[in-house]
């Protein structure tokens, strides 16, 4: 199922992404096979919503991207706001 969602470290950072294969995405993220994701520590999944399709998912993946607002990224997690 198409996935978009955020990944949060030891250290506070966040990363954005979106899938088709959560459990096999995830799995790479851990195994350090993204460079962007490969300098985060203890990488947790905080946030994720499944989506009909892959490109309702990336733009989903883009609009929260666009926000660049920590503040917004974090009422998305904690569910005070929606996507």
């Amino acid at each position: 199922m198409p996935t978009t969602y955020i990944l949060k470290d030891k250290n506070d950072r966040i990363y954005v992404g979106s899938t088709t294969d959560m459990d096999r995405r995830l799995r790479e993220h851990l195994r350090g096979h993204t460079a962007t994701t490969r300098r985060l520590e203890e990488i947790l999944l905080v946030w994720h919503k499944e989506l009909p399709t892959l490109e309702l998912a990336r733009d989903t993946e883009r609009k929260i991207k666009k926000w660049k607002s920590r503040r917004m990224i974090d009422m998305l997690i904690n569910g005070t706001i929606t996507v």
